[in-house]
């Protein structure tokens, strides 16, 4: 049988969806979410099916900054071939997007038994998820909001690129949460912050869930959930980009403060009251 089942398999599917790029931590909600199903939380196979399932939001991403994308890799492109084209900021910035990767890279190979292991646990994601959200309020109060996406440097790219291995080591620190309390610390706006860590994403995630999925299908996850989750969280994650980046437009950081610090919160006291285990 398989370890998820094709309905576990669609709410996990919503749940990557509406959090992967809303700075609550989409680990996090995943791992809270398996818990209460009665799905073990650090099962190889579980945690291979959610690196998969993130593939669909990454598309979801792809899709909705399809001409962005196809800007920046077109000047990537002409730099390639001319190097009097390398000028262009987007020739610049598809290097920095390759160059950001690489800490996680590295970091995510060396400590992957750590992250399958003792950091799977749901003590750290309650922890993390407080934590974080004093990270973010403090960033979002020292930022001074001045600097726009043409404004960002390759040292804004490799601080906020790095700063995903913040949520890579500790689930409910938030990936989203992490590289947009960076970018603001730099003074990035919030919707520069926010579409700079889309993009960092990106190689990252797709990277993770393309390196899981064998140990997703070979340890007892079947093709069919893997189909349904994916899909469920394509969908559900264009939705949540479009509001995401309307809201950090008009509003602060602080509405996503005060709900993190609420589940972790919450979870704690779930996680000592026995009603989930770690």
């Amino acid at each position: 049988m398989s370890a998820v089942s094709i309905g576990q398999a669609a709410v996990l599917g919503v749940v990557e969806g509406v959090t992967e790029f809303l700075p609550v931590s989409s680990t996090g909600h995943l791992k809270i979410t398996e818990g209460l199903m009665g799905i073990p939380v650090d099962d190889t196979s579980v945690v291979g099916f959610t690196a998969v399932i993130q593939v669909g939001a990454i598309a979801a991403v792809l899709l909705y900054f399809f001409k962005d994308i196809v800007r920046i890799v077109s000047a990537w492109g002409r730099g390639l071939a001319d190097k009097n084209e390398r000028y262009h900021h987007d020739y610049k910035f598809a290097w920095w997007v390759v160059y950001a990767t690489i800490p996680i890279v590295a970091v995510g190979l060396a400590a992957k038994p750590l992250i399958e292991g003792p950091l799977a646990s749901l003590w750290v994601v309650a922890g993390s998820l407080i934590a974080g959200s004093g990270v973010m309020w403090a960033a979002d109060q020292m930022g001074r909001h001045k600097r726009g996406e043409d404004d960002t440097t390759f040292k804004d790219a490799m601080l906020v690129g790095s700063s995903q291995i913040l949520a890579l080591l500790f689930p409910g620190f938030s990936r989203s949460g992490a590289t947009m309390s960076t970018a603001l610390v730099l003074d990035l706006d919030r919707v520069a912050a926010t579409r700079l860590s889309f993009f960092l994403g990106i190689p990252a995630l797709t990277g993770a869930g393309l390196y899981e999925l064998k140990d997703a299908v070979g340890a007892g996850v079947g093709a069919a959930p893997l189909a349904v989750g994916t899909a469920v969280s394509f969908v559900v994650a264009y939705a949540s980009i479009a509001w995401l980046l309307k809201f950090v437009a008009r509003h602060s950081f602080n509405a996503f403060v005060l709900y993190r610090i609420v589940v972790g919160v919450a979870l704690l006291g779930l996680l000592t009251t026995g009603v989930l285990t770690a």
